[in-house]
């Protein structure tokens, strides 16, 4: 019944309960009770996300190598920002990764350009742009059959003009916290009546401003073993590999970049015998693929925007 209602809150997080229940053949309670035990014990968070591209941001990946007294505090220094998205400490705990989401107005630029060269405990970063995604941040757990997920799955997205104002960005703030905050607490945070909060997040969502996700531990689904991957690709080869590392179900994301490296993927497996098992048998055969460097994910430190205890 977990496994199923997180798969359900994957397909459109702010599902109503009654319908999930419909869905999976049980109460209305069941579900509710459910869904309130896994979120009090920190396993299971939905979460409302602004869709930066569609309002001209950029994402990067930035790297940094820390003196080894530093990056603990680094990565909580990192992941206390509103422009982090997600931290996490790699390899021997001295690497931290992190995805950043910069305006195109010039101020976002402050923290790759201004606030991480001055600090003196990181002895190397590098920034990479994401220039194109063949995989983004896709969810575990799939167990419902495809009619039942039909019956959840929200209308797609319609290219729409679509203009923030400050009362959405005060939804926006409520939303990161709780992606099924009521729409009490929404009109409190707006100053808007319930009706017209609901009537924007309708809008938001339809237009491909809003996107929810689902915040889970992998752990907690059963896997133990996660790893960020930067590849170095042939030009040429560079969309098909890319779009081979898509298909695969062990990979949560996948990128073309600017860098050194052109291609970024986040993966996670059962065990490291199941990583080994991947890189070798399905990662290392693919035809274009001239580099490979594989980080171990160590501990995250913030995951979809929140920070992590």
């Amino acid at each position: 019944m977990d496994h199923a209602l997180v798969h359900a809150l994957q397909i459109d997080g702010r599902a109503s309960f009654r319908t999930i229940a419909e869905v999976l053949g049980t109460s209305e309670h069941t579900i509710a009770r459910r869904y309130r035990k896994l979120r009090s014990h920190g396993i299971l968070r939905v979460v409302g996300l602004l869709n930066g591209p569609r309002f001209g941001h950029t994402s990067w990946s930035v790297r940094l190598v820390c003196t080894p007294d530093a990056a603990g505090s680094v990565a909580g220094a990192l992941a206390r920002r509103d422009d982090t998205v997600w931290v996490r400490l790699l390899s021997g705990g001295t690497e931290i990764a992190c995805g950043v989401q910069t305006r195109g107005d010039g101020e976002g630029d402050a923290l790759l350009l201004k606030k991480l060269p001055r600090t003196p405990r990181i002895v190397a970063m590098s920034a990479h742009a994401t220039l194109h995604m063949f995989a983004g941040w896709r969810s575990r757990g799939t167990v419902l059959s495809e009619e039942q997920a039909e019956r959840l799955r929200p209308a797609p997205p319609q290219e729409m003009e679509i203009s923030l104002r400050k009362e959405d960005h005060a939804l926006l703030r409520v939303l990161a916290q709780d992606g099924r905050a009521g729409y009490g607490e929404l009109a409190a945070a707006s100053g808007w009546s319930q009706t017209t909060v609901r009537r924007r997040l309708d809008q938001l969502r339809s237009g491909g401003a809003l996107r929810f996700d689902v915040e889970i531990p992998p752990q907690a689904l059963g896997y133990h073993a996660e790893a960020w991957l930067w590849m170095k690709a042939e030009p040429s080869a560079l969309a098909a590999v890319g779009a081979a590392l898509a298909a695969h179900p062990e990979a949560d994301v996948v990128a073309a970049t600017t860098g050194p490296t052109n291609l970024m993927a986040g993966v996670t497996c059962r065990d490291t015998q199941d990583l080994y098992r991947y890189l070798t048998e399905r990662v290392a055969p693919l035809d274009g693929v001239r580099e490979l460097e594989t980080a171990p994910v160590i501990r995250t430190v913030k995951r979809v925007g929140t920070v992590l205890s």
